[in-house]
């Protein structure tokens, strides 16, 4: 049963009570790395493993993203500043025990390529928050894969 977040800002993913911050760097420059995660929503599916589709909304305003496992999250986009940041919050999803979540695609210049940083800001319930600190090493590597694939994907 699908049930609404608390409606956070950016700043949540500084205060959030559970954030998990992951980085990665990549061959590919900032800018063709921001284009593929803010303008080529649908082709997330085909780097990030954990997702099945996503589709803009509301002409890139927001995105409906399916996970593997049946899980699905209605998103805003906060901030599309090309080439440095991209960042949502979830605002429907059918996932237990989450009341709010924000994440933040941080880009920065790292020699001739980029640094990705991806931070997981969230807040739930006792359960929820100890699952997700459970969760740091898997979703970690879930990060790590997905950054190295997109990376293959933008890079000739």
């Amino acid at each position: 049963m699908a049930h609404r977040l608390r409606p956070e800002g950016l700043s949540f993913v500084e205060t959030a009570p559970v954030r998990l911050v992951f980085a990665r760097e990549v061959s590919a420059p900032p800018e063709v790395v921001f284009r593929a995660l803010a303008e080529d929503v649908s082709g997330w599916a085909e780097w990030f493993p954990a997702v099945t589709s996503v589709q803009p909304l509301d002409d890139g305003a927001g995105r409906d993203v399916r996970l593997r496992g049946g899980t699905r999250f209605r998103e805003t986009v906060l901030v599309a500043k090309e080439p440095e940041l991209y960042a949502y919050r979830v605002d429907v999803t059918n996932a237990p025990g989450v009341r709010a979540l924000v994440e933040e695609w941080r880009l920065s210049p790292a020699g001739a390529g980029t640094r990705v940083q991806w931070t997981f800001a969230a807040d739930g319930n006792g359960a929820f928050r100890a699952v997700l600190r459970l969760a740091r090493a898997g979703l970690g590597r879930s990060f790590r894969d997905a950054v190295t694939k997109l990376d293959r994907r933008l890079t000739p």
